[in-house]
């Protein structure tokens, strides 16, 4: 019968004892306290952190820090103590669909405002569609802070 050798002893039970063999490194990440389900808005006093071995969430694929979550809204169930992927979470909307928003046109001092309709969701930044209530017509915008939309020639 053939004994194991030394080293691979010594792994084992390092990794038994939850050691990180091979000096891995152990990164902090945020994690959920409780559940955090979809469409909850994610509050400082909803997370936590946790040591993770491995290097885990170096791609990228992970939220980093508490403030790349604080604030955004959850599009899945996030569960506790686990890293919260960043496709799981997204900016909060500012406009929803069928909203009344104003459309804003601003072109070398004159400025144009209309109302209409949102076709489309969307968050501060995002491209939407926005069908103007008196002509019909159906113009694309992007999203400001105010929930107004900009439209822009071209």
């Amino acid at each position: 019968m053939m004994r194991p050798p030394r080293l691979v002893v010594l792994v084992l039970a390092a990794v038994a004892c939850g050691l990180s063999p091979l000096g891995a490194e152990e990164r902090m990440l945020p994690v959920p306290l409780g559940v955090i389900y979809p469409g909850d808005v994610i509050r400082e006093s909803m997370l936590g952190e946790r040591a993770f071995g491995f290097g885990g969430g170096a791609d990228g694929s992970v939220a980093e820090t508490k403030g790349a979550l604080i604030g955004k809204v959850a599009r899945r169930t996030l569960l506790p103590d686990r890293p919260v992927p960043t496709i799981a979470v997204d900016a909060p909307k500012v406009v929803t669909i069928n909203a009344s928003v104003k459309i804003v046109f601003n072109e070398g001092g004159m400025v144009i405002i209309a109302y209409g309709s949102a076709l489309q969701a969307g968050s501060v930044g995002d491209l939407i569609r926005v069908r103007n209530q008196d002509s019909g017509l159906v113009v694309t915008g992007r999203v400001q802070a105010d929930g107004s939309i900009r439209v822009s020639e071209g």
